[in-house]
């Protein structure tokens, strides 16, 4: 047993109040990992001032200064680099408790958190999503659609698919597929502006759509067919989200770019071959540590199932074009069934709004 002094002198080290607060500590980390309260922010879906004072009540609590701020952003005092040191130990234990505890729950019950890009999650991995959970009624899944990569070392998620290669070091990474791109336009579209011809074509005499977001590649695709051109006049609306991105393209604002696979969702797009097409690899993220958790390692496997070129051709480093899709998926199914939901709608008849169209003047 300790001496009373013993036990007093660890008392007093662990004075109640002065212990760390996570959830203090997790800020902090955060806003030294970004370098800006403001970044941070936007980063956290939280006000920079509210940050701030988070951070000024870990500073109060051990009365020292941890950062200061600058107007280019945060520098860390000698205190906040050691403290910065501790939290991402108190990080990673806090990780290994959660591996502990799920390992001590049932191994196929509980929640199992995916993050993926907006498009591939909302008409690929949603659908499959629901047999995966129906086999596994124990589990909720939560998937998360968005273009910003998620940070699976902070446990923003279980595992992560994105399109842009891991650079962080410690992470687990597979390459699981290859998204091919290339250019898509509407019957409706055809109607007003006459088919495309080439890429000179489209630039003399077209629109296109464009989706800017992050991990699209939207600037190198866009240098590498606009040739230089200013998008004022020539890109008929910009969006940030898939969904809206096959919107406009479905409806005849103009061509766009989309992966091999949309024909397959129902709608009458007409792939257009101008010579200029795409590929994003498919990257698969995950923590070190995170297949100990049986769960997670179950939703790992079946991540990488759902884009294997094998069986899902157009996943392959190979490209395949749309029309031959169906020949190359082996199953005996239509492929327009991997998408039930999905479904046509009757158009009406499109009256072209620029009649001198064809006379080359507006």
């Amino acid at each position: 047993m300790h001496s009373p002094e013993r036990r007093g002198a660890h008392l007093r080290a662990h004075t109640p109040g002065r212990m760390a607060n996570w959830d203090l500590v997790r800020i902090f980390l955060e806003v030294a990992r970004i370098g800006s309260f403001r970044a941070a922010a936007e980063q956290l879906n939280m006000t920079a001032n509210f940050l701030s004072k988070r951070i000024s009540l870990l500073e109060r609590a051990y009365k020292t200064t941890l950062m200061t701020r600058h107007v280019d952003g945060i520098r860390l005092t000698r205190e906040g680099l050691l403290v910065l040191e501790a939290a991402k130990r108190m990080e990673e234990a806090s990780f290994g408790l959660d591996c502990t505890l799920n390992q001590a729950t049932p191994s196929l019950s509980g929640e199992v958190r995916i993050a993926v890009t907006e498009g591939l999650g909302t008409f690929w991995l949603a659908p499959r999503l629901v047999e995966f959970q129906r086999a596994y009624p124990g589990l909720l899944v939560d998937l998360k659609c968005e273009m910003r990569e998620a940070d699976v070392m902070r446990l923003e998620a279980d595992l992560a698919v994105q399109l842009e290669h891991p650079d962080q070091p410690d992470l687990k990474r597979i390459k699981i597929g290859r998204l091919h791109i290339m250019p898509f336009v509407s019957p409706s579209y055809v109607e007003v502006y006459g088919m495309p011809k080439n890429a000179d074509d489209i630039r003399q005499n077209h629109r296109v759509v464009l989706q800017d977001a992050e991990q699209t590649k939207a600037k190198e695709m866009y240098e590498k067919y606009a040739a230089g051109r200013e998008q004022v006049g020539f890109v008929a609306m910009r969006n940030n989200v898939s969904t809206a991105h096959l919107w406009s393209i479905a409806k005849g604002a103009g061509i766009g770019w989309l992966p091999t696979y949309v024909p397959a969702l129902g709608d009458p797009l007409i792939p257009l071959d101008i010579g200029v097409q795409f590929q994003l690899d498919i990257w698969l993220t995950y923590h070190p540590d995170a297949k100990k958790i049986a769960r997670v390692r179950q939703l790992i496997d079946w991540t990488v199932q759902s884009f294997d070129g094998r069986k899902y051709p157009w996943f392959s480093d190979e490209f395949v074009h749309p029309k031959d899709l169906q020949k190359a998926y082996k199953e005996a199914e239509p492929l327009v069934n991997l998408f039930a939901g999905f479904k046509k709608v009757s158009r009406p008849k499109i009256v072209p709004i620029y009649p001198n169209r064809a006379n080359g003047t507006d």
